[in-house]
């Protein structure tokens, strides 16, 4: 066996290791593979280059992609290129929490287990309701378990979710429903938001949630109070999806009858990164919370009634007996949590407002100038927090390569998630778009018309 210089184990290690095995060789470990079906020639892989020469080579590679650092940003559509206080990596990096998985020993961890209950609280500031999750995955699958969640309570199995909702996580819970046995219903859209008349008359007492999202796909403030008393009267469940930058200004979905909350956790203190990983927030009524997924972090007393932190109420399948567990969640977004518990902290009320008002204020602003534009036009006339639909003179994707020549990332091409809508351009302004980058953005439309 050839040496590698970054394997800790000497030729001497090895031998010994399978001297007690009891075996002469590495290869005699794979005896019992066919020897018809072995590799017998190396891996075609180029030959070893040194670290200074991959460093060069890597370095390379990445000067040849462009990002929100070099070019400014108006898409969206669930990733939000926000600006993140230095704060958030310095203190998240810290190796206490950097390194730490599951707080099994909560006697070792309460360092870490408190981050996340403050994490949690700050969930159940923003949602209006009285429980949070320690996180999941992302957006789409806290979504899926929402469903998952609701079905079990009320034991039925036809969801209804409306066509607003991103698509990415209607096809993560469609996905859910299809190995559960949930039963799907789209709701109808019109003009950019949920029919009400329409999904009001598909509920029925088989109906287990009705899930709604706001601002919804298309940037569109819902009318979300009218949908939550419908679907109580016939005994299901409320599911609101829900940007958290939103609830720094809109009404928290506690207040207007929502069972669950959901979203994406990423515009809390997250970057891009490519596309991942981000982070699920979850917040519940709380005769609700013995179903929820993933850890939940409880504050107790030890024997000498100092205050702790602990993981309570987990009803994951690594906990309970896998037939009885509610969700098989297990791995979550811990790191993830802490970083927007310390943006959330950093940013306070007063920032977190201040951010939502320059996002819609920015959005508004170039909404109206792009509106002006002769050949443009807004798709939709209805409220919306910091995202648009604009339609183009051409088809979004030559405006989005135009875009990009000027050095400008566009929105998003609605023809990649439904092909009607080639002329439709989802246009996201975050706090970050400074008033001369939004001008160039009007400036490259006007010559596009």
């Amino acid at each position: 066996m050839a040496g590698h210089h970054y394997l800790p184990n000497t030729p001497a290690d090895r031998q010994a290791m399978l001297n007690t095995i009891g075996v002469q060789s590495v290869e005699a470990l794979f005896a019992d593979i066919p020897a018809d079906i072995r590799l017998k020639q190396p891996l075609e892989l180029p030959s070893a280059v040194s670290e200074l020469e991959i460093l060069r080579m890597m370095q390379q590679r990445a000067g040849r992609n462009s990002n929100v650092d070099d070019y400014p940003c108006f898409l969206g559509a669930g990733a939000y290129d926000h600006f993140i206080p230095s704060v958030v990596s310095h203190l998240a990096g810290r190796a206490e929490f950097y390194t730490a998985y599951t707080q099994y020993q909560p006697e070792i961890s309460q360092g870490g287990l408190q981050a996340l209950w403050e994490y949690q609280s700050f969930i159940c500031e923003l949602t209006g309701l009285e429980v949070s999750n320690a996180s999941l995955y992302d957006g789409a699958t806290a979504t899926a378990e929402a469903m998952n969640l609701a079905c079990g309570v009320t034991g039925r199995k036809k969801v209804l979710i409306s066509g607003a909702v991103h698509p990415f996580y209607r096809q993560v819970a469609a996905t859910y429903a299809r190995d559960l046995g949930f039963a799907i219903q789209i709701l109808p859209v019109v003009e950019g938001k949920t029919a009400a008349d329409q999904a009001v008359a598909l509920l029925d007492s088989d109906t287990a949630a009705v899930i709604m999202q706001t601002p919804n796909f298309y940037g569109i403030i819902e009318d979300m109070a009218g949908f939550g008393e419908a679907v109580h009267r016939h005994g299901g469940l409320f599911v609101a999806v829900v940007n958290p930058t939103s609830l720094a200004l809109l009404q928290p979905p506690g207040e207007y009858g929502a069972d669950i909350a959901v979203g994406e956790g990423q515009p809390l203190g997250l970057g891009l990164n490519f596309g991942g990983p981000y982070l699920g927030f979850m917040a519940v009524r709380e005769k609700y919370m013995r179903r929820m997924p993933g850890r939940i972090v409880g504050q107790t007393v030890d024997t000498q009634g100092r205050r702790g932190f602990v993981l309570t109420l987990q009803a994951r399948e690594q906990h309970i007996r896998r037939e009885k567990a509610y969700s098989n969640i297990c791995s979550n977004q811990g790191l993830c949590a802490v970083m927007a518990g310390v943006y959330i902290a950093a940013m306070g009320q007063q920032g977190l407002q201040q951010i939502a008002n320059t996002c819609m204020q920015k959005a508004h602003y170039t909404a109206q100038r792009i509106a002006a534009i002769p050949g443009y036009s807004l798709a939709y006339g209805s409220p919306f927090f910091h995202e648009f639909v604009v339609k183009t003179p051409r088809s979004a994707a030559q405006v989005n390569r135009a875009l990009w020549d000027k050095s400008i990332i566009g929105g998003l091409d609605l023809a990649t998630v439904d092909a009607a809508k080639a002329d439709q351009l989802l246009l996201c302004v975050t706090e970050k778009r400074t008033k001369a980058e939004i001008d160039e953005l009007v400036s490259v439309l006007e010559g596009l018309k």
